[in-house]
Protein backbone atom coordinates (compact mmCIF):
# COMPACT_ATOMS: atom_id res chain seq x y z
CA UNK A 1 0.00 0.00 0.00
CA UNK A 2 3.00 2.49 0.93
CA UNK A 3 4.43 2.20 -3.04
CA UNK A 4 1.02 2.67 -3.91
CA UNK A 5 0.57 6.19 -1.99
CA UNK A 6 3.81 6.94 -3.43
CA UNK A 7 3.15 6.29 -6.84
CA UNK A 8 0.18 7.87 -6.65
CA UNK A 9 1.52 10.96 -4.90
CA UNK A 10 4.01 11.19 -7.85
CA UNK A 11 1.37 11.62 -10.59
CA UNK A 12 -0.43 13.90 -8.38
CA UNK A 13 2.94 16.13 -8.07
CA UNK A 14 3.58 15.62 -11.96
CA UNK A 15 0.14 16.70 -12.53
CA UNK A 16 0.95 20.19 -10.51
CA UNK A 17 3.69 20.53 -12.30
CA UNK A 18 2.16 20.41 -15.96
CA UNK A 19 -0.29 22.66 -14.59
CA UNK A 20 2.13 25.24 -14.08
CA UNK A 21 4.32 24.62 -17.05
CA UNK A 22 1.54 25.22 -19.28
CA UNK A 23 0.72 28.77 -20.85
CA UNK A 24 -3.38 28.94 -20.50
CA UNK A 25 -5.07 30.09 -23.34
CA UNK A 26 -7.58 32.42 -21.73
CA UNK A 27 -10.31 32.59 -24.35
CA UNK A 28 -10.38 28.86 -23.98
CA UNK A 29 -13.51 27.73 -21.84
CA UNK A 30 -12.57 25.94 -18.41
CA UNK A 31 -15.06 23.01 -17.96
CA UNK A 32 -15.77 20.97 -14.30
CA UNK A 33 -15.62 17.33 -14.73
CA UNK A 34 -15.10 14.46 -12.90
CA UNK A 35 -11.78 15.12 -10.83
CA UNK A 36 -11.67 18.78 -11.39
CA UNK A 37 -11.53 22.02 -14.29
CA UNK A 38 -10.30 21.24 -17.80
CA UNK A 39 -9.35 23.51 -20.57
CA UNK A 40 -8.43 22.17 -23.92
CA UNK A 41 -7.18 23.76 -27.34
CA UNK A 42 -8.30 24.88 -30.77
CA UNK A 43 -7.32 22.24 -33.26
CA UNK A 44 -6.09 23.54 -36.82
CA UNK A 45 -9.97 23.92 -37.45
CA UNK A 46 -10.42 26.81 -35.65
CA UNK A 47 -14.20 25.79 -34.58
CA UNK A 48 -13.02 22.34 -32.95
CA UNK A 49 -11.32 21.97 -29.07
CA UNK A 50 -9.34 19.03 -28.64
CA UNK A 51 -8.75 17.79 -24.65
CA UNK A 52 -5.87 15.55 -24.51
CA UNK A 53 -5.27 13.45 -21.82
CA UNK A 54 -8.04 13.10 -19.26
CA UNK A 55 -7.81 10.65 -16.42
CA UNK A 56 -10.92 9.26 -16.06
CA UNK A 57 -9.99 6.62 -13.62
CA UNK A 58 -6.84 6.64 -10.66
CA UNK A 59 -3.62 5.10 -12.46
CA UNK A 60 -3.64 1.30 -11.86
CA UNK A 61 -0.44 0.75 -10.27
CA UNK A 62 0.84 -0.45 -7.21
CA UNK A 63 -1.65 -2.26 -4.92
CA UNK A 64 -4.12 -1.00 -7.78
CA UNK A 65 -2.67 -3.06 -10.39
CA UNK A 66 -5.03 -5.72 -11.40
CA UNK A 67 -7.80 -4.14 -9.59
CA UNK A 68 -10.81 -2.59 -11.06
CA UNK A 69 -10.31 1.02 -12.02
CA UNK A 70 -11.19 3.75 -9.21
CA UNK A 71 -12.50 7.15 -9.34
CA UNK A 72 -9.84 9.78 -11.02
CA UNK A 73 -7.53 11.28 -8.50
CA UNK A 74 -8.46 15.06 -8.11
CA UNK A 75 -6.42 17.54 -9.10
CA UNK A 76 -6.03 21.16 -8.01
CA UNK A 77 -6.65 24.34 -10.15
CA UNK A 78 -6.85 23.76 -14.16
CA UNK A 79 -5.30 21.41 -16.25
CA UNK A 80 -4.80 22.45 -19.40
CA UNK A 81 -4.86 19.32 -21.58
CA UNK A 82 -2.96 20.26 -24.79
CA UNK A 83 -0.88 16.47 -24.04
CA UNK A 84 -2.08 13.39 -24.85
CA UNK A 85 -1.60 10.72 -21.78
CA UNK A 86 0.44 7.53 -21.83
CA UNK A 87 -0.46 4.62 -23.76
CA UNK A 88 -0.81 1.19 -22.12
CA UNK A 89 2.86 -0.87 -21.78
CA UNK A 90 2.41 -2.78 -24.78
CA UNK A 91 5.32 -4.53 -27.09
CA UNK A 92 4.55 -2.32 -30.00
CA UNK A 93 5.47 -2.79 -33.63
CA UNK A 94 8.59 -3.31 -35.45
CA UNK A 95 8.54 -0.11 -38.19
CA UNK A 96 10.30 -3.47 -40.40
CA UNK A 97 6.82 -4.99 -40.22
CA UNK A 98 3.60 -4.89 -42.24
CA UNK A 99 1.67 -3.01 -39.57
CA UNK A 100 4.61 -1.61 -37.95
CA UNK A 101 5.44 0.38 -41.36
CA UNK A 102 1.63 1.13 -41.96
CA UNK A 103 0.81 2.25 -38.78
CA UNK A 104 3.98 3.24 -36.51
CA UNK A 105 6.62 5.17 -38.93
CA UNK A 106 6.21 7.97 -37.11
CA UNK A 107 7.14 6.00 -33.48
CA UNK A 108 5.38 4.60 -30.40
CA UNK A 109 4.57 7.12 -27.59
CA UNK A 110 5.30 7.20 -24.05
CA UNK A 111 4.15 4.28 -22.31
CA UNK A 112 3.03 3.78 -18.77
CA UNK A 113 1.51 1.58 -16.20
CA UNK A 114 -0.42 5.14 -15.46
CA UNK A 115 -2.48 5.07 -18.95
CA UNK A 116 -6.14 5.23 -18.33
CA UNK A 117 -6.71 8.22 -20.19
CA UNK A 118 -9.23 9.66 -22.42
CA UNK A 119 -9.48 12.25 -25.59
CA UNK A 120 -12.45 14.34 -26.87
CA UNK A 121 -13.08 16.44 -29.86
CA UNK A 122 -15.95 18.38 -29.45
CA UNK A 123 -17.25 22.23 -31.66
CA UNK A 124 -16.19 24.88 -29.71
CA UNK A 125 -19.56 26.56 -30.06
CA UNK A 126 -21.34 23.63 -27.55
CA UNK A 127 -18.65 23.65 -24.88
CA UNK A 128 -20.85 24.59 -21.91
CA UNK A 129 -24.20 24.53 -23.26
CA UNK A 130 -26.21 21.13 -22.04
CA UNK A 131 -28.80 21.70 -24.15
CA UNK A 132 -26.85 21.25 -27.31
CA UNK A 133 -27.09 17.34 -27.18
CA UNK A 134 -24.80 16.61 -29.67
CA UNK A 135 -24.47 12.53 -30.89
CA UNK A 136 -21.27 11.19 -28.67
CA UNK A 137 -19.21 8.77 -30.40
CA UNK A 138 -16.97 6.62 -28.05
CA UNK A 139 -13.66 4.71 -30.04
CA UNK A 140 -12.17 1.85 -28.81
CA UNK A 141 -9.11 0.91 -30.48
CA UNK A 142 -7.82 -2.44 -31.81
CA UNK A 143 -4.50 -4.35 -31.66
CA UNK A 144 -5.03 -7.66 -30.09
CA UNK A 145 -6.18 -6.49 -26.63
CA UNK A 146 -1.87 -6.41 -26.93
CA UNK A 147 -1.25 -3.03 -28.59
CA UNK A 148 -2.49 0.08 -29.82
CA UNK A 149 -3.80 3.75 -28.04
CA UNK A 150 -6.31 6.37 -28.62
CA UNK A 151 -4.91 8.78 -30.64
CA UNK A 152 -2.78 6.47 -33.34
CA UNK A 153 -1.60 7.77 -36.73
CA UNK A 154 -5.03 6.65 -38.10
CA UNK A 155 -7.45 8.34 -35.60
CA UNK A 156 -8.36 11.93 -35.33
CA UNK A 157 -11.52 13.63 -34.05
CA UNK A 158 -11.38 16.78 -35.61
CA UNK A 159 -13.49 15.68 -39.37
CA UNK A 160 -16.09 14.50 -36.93
CA UNK A 161 -16.62 17.40 -34.69
CA UNK A 162 -16.96 19.87 -37.37
CA UNK A 163 -19.92 17.23 -38.79
CA UNK A 164 -21.65 18.30 -34.94
CA UNK A 165 -20.81 14.76 -33.13
CA UNK A 166 -18.64 14.86 -30.16
CA UNK A 167 -15.24 12.25 -30.20
CA UNK A 168 -13.68 10.24 -27.59
CA UNK A 169 -11.48 8.00 -27.77
CA UNK A 170 -9.85 5.79 -24.62
CA UNK A 171 -6.77 3.96 -23.40
CA UNK A 172 -7.25 0.71 -21.56
CA UNK A 173 -5.26 -1.62 -19.91
CA UNK A 174 -3.39 -4.15 -22.25
CA UNK A 175 -2.18 -7.87 -22.38
CA UNK A 176 -1.15 -8.96 -19.09
CA UNK A 177 -1.59 -6.15 -17.21
CA UNK A 178 -5.33 -5.90 -18.64
CA UNK A 179 -6.57 -9.52 -18.45
CA UNK A 180 -4.42 -11.87 -16.50
CA UNK A 181 -6.54 -14.11 -14.06
CA UNK A 182 -4.97 -15.76 -11.96
CA UNK A 183 -6.41 -17.82 -8.23
CA UNK A 184 -4.55 -15.10 -5.89
CA UNK A 185 -6.59 -12.37 -7.80
CA UNK A 186 -9.71 -14.28 -7.25
CA UNK A 187 -9.09 -14.94 -3.82
CA UNK A 188 -8.76 -11.43 -2.99
CA UNK A 189 -11.58 -10.24 -5.19
CA UNK A 190 -14.52 -12.65 -4.42
CA UNK A 191 -13.51 -15.47 -6.85
CA UNK A 192 -13.08 -13.03 -10.07
CA UNK A 193 -10.23 -12.23 -11.59
CA UNK A 194 -9.36 -10.77 -14.67
CA UNK A 195 -11.14 -8.65 -17.31
CA UNK A 196 -9.17 -5.29 -15.98
CA UNK A 197 -9.13 -3.63 -19.63
CA UNK A 198 -12.61 -4.54 -20.24
CA UNK A 199 -13.70 -2.77 -17.03
CA UNK A 200 -11.24 0.24 -17.57
CA UNK A 201 -13.76 0.48 -20.70
CA UNK A 202 -16.86 0.45 -18.74
CA UNK A 203 -15.67 3.01 -16.33
CA UNK A 204 -14.56 5.34 -19.51
CA UNK A 205 -18.38 4.63 -20.60
CA UNK A 206 -19.81 5.60 -17.64
CA UNK A 207 -17.04 8.39 -17.65
CA UNK A 208 -18.32 9.81 -20.57
CA UNK A 209 -22.22 9.22 -19.71
CA UNK A 210 -21.61 11.42 -16.45
CA UNK A 211 -19.26 14.29 -17.83
CA UNK A 212 -20.14 14.54 -21.87
CA UNK A 213 -23.16 16.65 -21.24
CA UNK A 214 -20.62 19.75 -20.42
CA UNK A 215 -18.90 19.43 -23.81
CA UNK A 216 -22.35 19.71 -25.98
CA UNK A 217 -23.11 16.28 -25.58
CA UNK A 218 -25.68 14.00 -25.08
CA UNK A 219 -25.38 11.31 -22.37
CA UNK A 220 -28.56 9.26 -23.90
CA UNK A 221 -27.40 9.19 -27.44
CA UNK A 222 -23.38 7.82 -26.94
CA UNK A 223 -22.81 5.28 -29.92
CA UNK A 224 -19.66 2.79 -28.99
CA UNK A 225 -17.49 2.08 -32.53
CA UNK A 226 -13.82 -0.03 -32.50
CA UNK A 227 -11.92 -2.16 -34.77
CA UNK A 228 -10.62 -5.63 -34.28
CA UNK A 229 -10.26 -6.12 -30.52
CA UNK A 230 -11.94 -2.53 -30.35
CA UNK A 231 -15.03 -3.75 -32.25
CA UNK A 232 -15.10 -7.45 -30.04
CA UNK A 233 -14.91 -4.88 -27.32
CA UNK A 234 -18.25 -3.27 -28.63
CA UNK A 235 -19.43 -6.50 -28.68
CA UNK A 236 -18.71 -7.34 -25.40
CA UNK A 237 -19.73 -3.59 -23.79
CA UNK A 238 -23.27 -4.57 -25.55
CA UNK A 239 -23.30 -8.05 -24.00
CA UNK A 240 -22.14 -6.55 -20.41
CA UNK A 241 -25.06 -5.50 -17.92
CA UNK A 242 -22.78 -3.15 -16.26
CA UNK A 243 -22.91 -0.71 -19.81
CA UNK A 244 -24.96 -2.09 -22.40
CA UNK A 245 -28.18 0.83 -20.92
CA UNK A 246 -25.76 3.21 -21.37
CA UNK A 247 -25.03 2.50 -25.13
CA UNK A 248 -27.95 3.81 -27.72
CA UNK A 249 -25.83 2.57 -31.12
CA UNK A 250 -22.46 -0.12 -31.65
CA UNK A 251 -20.66 -0.15 -34.63
CA UNK A 252 -18.23 -2.88 -35.30
CA UNK A 253 -15.91 -2.90 -37.91
CA UNK A 254 -13.44 -6.11 -38.22
CA UNK A 255 -14.76 -7.65 -35.10
CA UNK A 256 -16.72 -11.17 -36.49
CA UNK A 257 -20.65 -11.24 -36.05
CA UNK A 258 -21.89 -14.86 -34.45
CA UNK A 259 -20.59 -18.35 -34.23
CA UNK A 260 -17.32 -17.89 -36.39
CA UNK A 261 -13.75 -18.76 -35.26
CA UNK A 262 -13.05 -17.24 -32.03
CA UNK A 263 -9.19 -15.73 -31.87
CA UNK A 264 -9.21 -15.78 -28.02
CA UNK A 265 -8.36 -19.14 -25.82
CA UNK A 266 -11.38 -21.32 -25.77
CA UNK A 267 -11.74 -22.68 -22.53
CA UNK A 268 -13.81 -22.78 -19.19
CA UNK A 269 -14.16 -19.65 -17.71
CA UNK A 270 -12.99 -21.36 -14.81
CA UNK A 271 -9.46 -22.54 -16.54
CA UNK A 272 -8.42 -18.98 -17.16
CA UNK A 273 -7.02 -18.63 -13.33
CA UNK A 274 -5.17 -21.97 -14.16
CA UNK A 275 -3.56 -20.49 -17.73
CA UNK A 276 -2.51 -17.04 -15.62
CA UNK A 277 -1.21 -19.07 -12.67
CA UNK A 278 0.96 -21.23 -15.19
CA UNK A 279 2.26 -18.30 -16.84
CA UNK A 280 3.31 -16.21 -14.03
CA UNK A 281 5.14 -19.71 -12.55
CA UNK A 282 6.87 -19.68 -15.69
CA UNK A 283 8.45 -16.42 -14.79
CA UNK A 284 8.99 -17.18 -10.71
CA UNK A 285 6.69 -14.95 -10.01
CA UNK A 286 4.60 -17.36 -7.61
CA UNK A 287 3.08 -14.93 -5.52
CA UNK A 288 0.40 -11.98 -5.63
CA UNK A 289 3.19 -9.85 -3.83
CA UNK A 290 6.02 -11.22 -6.46
CA UNK A 291 3.52 -10.56 -9.29
CA UNK A 292 2.72 -6.28 -8.47
CA UNK A 293 6.19 -5.90 -7.38
CA UNK A 294 7.12 -7.29 -10.65
CA UNK A 295 8.29 -4.71 -13.88
CA UNK A 296 6.68 -5.45 -16.81
CA UNK A 297 10.00 -6.31 -18.53
CA UNK A 298 9.79 -9.71 -16.01
CA UNK A 299 5.86 -9.86 -16.62
CA UNK A 300 6.82 -10.38 -20.23
CA UNK A 301 9.67 -13.31 -19.83
CA UNK A 302 7.09 -15.06 -17.65
CA UNK A 303 4.66 -14.59 -20.54
CA UNK A 304 7.44 -15.75 -23.04
CA UNK A 305 8.59 -18.40 -21.15
CA UNK A 306 5.04 -20.29 -20.83
CA UNK A 307 4.79 -19.52 -24.90
CA UNK A 308 7.93 -21.03 -25.95
CA UNK A 309 7.23 -23.94 -23.37
CA UNK A 310 3.12 -24.74 -24.89
CA UNK A 311 4.13 -23.05 -28.42
CA UNK A 312 2.52 -20.54 -30.70
CA UNK A 313 0.64 -17.55 -29.82
CA UNK A 314 -1.66 -16.23 -27.53
CA UNK A 315 -3.73 -13.65 -27.11
CA UNK A 316 -5.53 -12.46 -23.68
CA UNK A 317 -8.88 -10.32 -23.74
CA UNK A 318 -12.54 -10.32 -21.75
CA UNK A 319 -13.86 -13.79 -20.47
CA UNK A 320 -17.23 -14.58 -19.22
CA UNK A 321 -17.39 -13.82 -15.52
CA UNK A 322 -20.70 -13.09 -12.71
CA UNK A 323 -21.77 -10.07 -12.35
CA UNK A 324 -19.01 -8.60 -15.23
CA UNK A 325 -20.25 -10.83 -18.74
CA UNK A 326 -22.51 -13.42 -17.41
CA UNK A 327 -22.58 -14.92 -20.94
CA UNK A 328 -20.80 -14.51 -24.22
CA UNK A 329 -22.00 -12.42 -26.97
CA UNK A 330 -23.03 -14.85 -29.18
CA UNK A 331 -25.38 -15.84 -26.31
CA UNK A 332 -26.50 -12.69 -25.82
CA UNK A 333 -27.21 -12.01 -29.32
CA UNK A 334 -29.24 -15.57 -29.60
CA UNK A 335 -31.18 -15.56 -26.19
CA UNK A 336 -32.39 -11.64 -26.78
CA UNK A 337 -30.16 -9.94 -23.90
CA UNK A 338 -27.76 -7.97 -25.87
CA UNK A 339 -28.31 -4.32 -26.19
CA UNK A 340 -31.35 -3.76 -28.69
CA UNK A 341 -30.16 -0.98 -30.46
CA UNK A 342 -29.61 -0.14 -34.40
CA UNK A 343 -26.10 -2.01 -34.98
CA UNK A 344 -23.64 -1.36 -38.15
CA UNK A 345 -21.27 -4.53 -39.01
CA UNK A 346 -19.28 -5.10 -41.28
CA UNK A 347 -15.16 -6.22 -42.27
CA UNK A 348 -12.62 -5.69 -45.41
CA UNK A 349 -12.40 -7.81 -48.58
CA UNK A 350 -9.04 -8.88 -47.49
CA UNK A 351 -9.63 -9.15 -43.98
CA UNK A 352 -8.87 -11.90 -41.21
CA UNK A 353 -11.13 -14.71 -41.83
CA UNK A 354 -12.63 -14.88 -38.75
CA UNK A 355 -13.37 -11.13 -38.23
CA UNK A 356 -15.71 -11.09 -41.57
CA UNK A 357 -17.81 -13.13 -44.08
CA UNK A 358 -20.14 -15.05 -42.70
CA UNK A 359 -20.16 -14.76 -39.01
CA UNK A 360 -21.57 -11.07 -40.03
CA UNK A 361 -23.88 -12.14 -42.17
CA UNK A 362 -25.28 -14.56 -39.24
CA UNK A 363 -25.05 -11.54 -36.56
CA UNK A 364 -27.40 -9.56 -39.32
CA UNK A 365 -29.75 -12.26 -39.86
CA UNK A 366 -30.00 -12.96 -36.31
CA UNK A 367 -30.30 -9.35 -35.43
CA UNK A 368 -33.17 -9.02 -37.96
CA UNK A 369 -35.16 -12.32 -36.83
CA UNK A 370 -35.23 -10.96 -33.03
CA UNK A 371 -35.02 -7.40 -33.32
CA UNK A 372 -37.36 -4.60 -34.40
CA UNK A 373 -33.93 -2.33 -34.31
CA UNK A 374 -32.18 -1.67 -37.92
CA UNK A 375 -29.28 -3.75 -38.13
CA UNK A 376 -26.85 -2.49 -41.71
CA UNK A 377 -23.91 -4.30 -43.17
CA UNK A 378 -20.76 -3.03 -44.97
CA UNK A 379 -18.11 -4.08 -46.98
CA UNK A 380 -14.62 -2.01 -47.92
CA UNK A 381 -13.33 -3.21 -51.03
CA UNK A 382 -11.23 -0.67 -51.98
CA UNK A 383 -7.46 -1.98 -52.58
CA UNK A 384 -4.76 0.86 -51.17
CA UNK A 385 -2.62 2.62 -53.55
CA UNK A 386 0.70 2.22 -53.48
CA UNK A 387 1.66 -1.46 -53.93
CA UNK A 388 0.12 -1.61 -57.29
CA UNK A 389 3.40 -2.02 -58.81
CA UNK A 390 4.01 -4.88 -57.91
CA UNK A 391 1.19 -6.92 -57.78
CA UNK A 392 2.69 -9.91 -56.02
CA UNK A 393 2.99 -7.57 -53.04
CA UNK A 394 -0.83 -5.77 -53.20
CA UNK A 395 -2.05 -5.72 -49.63
CA UNK A 396 -5.52 -4.94 -50.99
CA UNK A 397 -8.14 -4.28 -48.60
CA UNK A 398 -7.04 -5.53 -45.82
CA UNK A 399 -7.50 -5.70 -42.06
CA UNK A 400 -7.34 -2.11 -40.53
CA UNK A 401 -7.27 -0.34 -44.05
CA UNK A 402 -10.62 1.47 -43.57
CA UNK A 403 -9.21 3.13 -40.21
CA UNK A 404 -8.02 5.93 -42.87
CA UNK A 405 -10.86 6.68 -44.16
CA UNK A 406 -13.22 6.20 -41.32
CA UNK A 407 -11.37 9.32 -39.85
CA UNK A 408 -10.41 11.41 -42.78
CA UNK A 409 -6.50 11.12 -42.17
CA UNK A 410 -5.38 10.19 -45.12
CA UNK A 411 -3.03 12.61 -45.23
CA UNK A 412 -0.97 11.08 -42.02
CA UNK A 413 -0.28 8.13 -44.48
CA UNK A 414 2.62 7.35 -46.86
CA UNK A 415 0.08 5.66 -49.63
CA UNK A 416 -0.59 7.93 -52.74
CA UNK A 417 -4.14 8.50 -52.21
CA UNK A 418 -5.89 9.77 -54.60
CA UNK A 419 -8.87 12.25 -55.11
CA UNK A 420 -10.87 9.41 -54.73
CA UNK A 421 -10.15 8.12 -51.70
CA UNK A 422 -10.52 11.31 -50.34
CA UNK A 423 -14.16 11.14 -51.94
CA UNK A 424 -14.77 7.78 -50.50
CA UNK A 425 -13.13 8.79 -47.17
CA UNK A 426 -15.87 11.68 -47.13
CA UNK A 427 -18.81 9.20 -47.80
CA UNK A 428 -17.51 6.95 -44.93
CA UNK A 429 -16.99 9.53 -42.42
CA UNK A 430 -21.08 10.92 -43.40
CA UNK A 431 -22.32 7.57 -43.46
CA UNK A 432 -20.32 7.00 -39.59
CA UNK A 433 -21.57 10.05 -38.39
CA UNK A 434 -25.24 9.66 -39.77
CA UNK A 435 -25.46 6.16 -38.19
CA UNK A 436 -24.47 8.17 -34.77
CA UNK A 437 -27.19 10.82 -35.54
CA UNK A 438 -30.23 9.22 -36.02
CA UNK A 439 -28.95 5.05 -36.68
CA UNK A 440 -29.31 5.39 -40.08
CA UNK A 441 -25.94 5.56 -42.24
CA UNK A 442 -27.31 6.20 -45.18
CA UNK A 443 -28.37 2.54 -46.96
CA UNK A 444 -30.76 0.21 -46.89
CA UNK A 445 -30.95 -2.08 -43.46
CA UNK A 446 -30.24 -5.79 -43.85
CA UNK A 447 -34.03 -7.85 -43.58
CA UNK A 448 -34.89 -10.97 -44.79
CA UNK A 449 -38.34 -10.10 -43.86
CA UNK A 450 -41.12 -9.99 -46.86
CA UNK A 451 -38.44 -12.24 -48.96
CA UNK A 452 -36.30 -9.12 -49.83
CA UNK A 453 -32.60 -9.69 -50.61
CA UNK A 454 -30.27 -8.87 -47.52
CA UNK A 455 -28.30 -5.80 -48.65
CA UNK A 456 -24.79 -5.24 -47.93
CA UNK A 457 -23.33 -1.69 -48.77
CA UNK A 458 -19.91 -1.94 -50.29
CA UNK A 459 -17.27 1.37 -50.11
CA UNK A 460 -14.70 1.56 -52.95
CA UNK A 461 -13.88 4.44 -55.19
CA UNK A 462 -15.32 5.66 -58.20
CA UNK A 463 -14.15 4.80 -61.23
Amino acid sequence: MIRSKKILFLSAALAVFALASCKKTEDNPVLSVTGGKIQGMLTDSSNVMVFKGIPYAAPPVGDLRWKAPQPPVPWEGVKVCDKFGPISLQPGNSPETFYGKEFYWNGTPAQSEDCLYLNVWAPKASLGNTDAKLPVALWIHGGAYTNGYGYEVTMDGDEWARRGVILVTINYRLGLLGFLSHPSLSAENGGKSGNYGFLDQVAALRWVSDNISVFGGDPSNITVFGQSAGAMSVKTLCASPLSKDRIAKAIIQSGGGVGGESLLPEIEPSAFDALGKDIMDAGGLSDIEKMRSASYEDLMKAYGAYLKEHGGWMMLGPHTSPGILPESFDAAVYDGSVADIPYMIGYNKDDIPALGGESVDRFCAVRDSLSSKPVYEYEFLRNLPGDDDDPEKDSGAFHSAELWYTFHTLGNSWRPFTKEDYALSDEMVLAWTDFCKKGDPGWKAFTRKNSEEPFKKEFDIKK
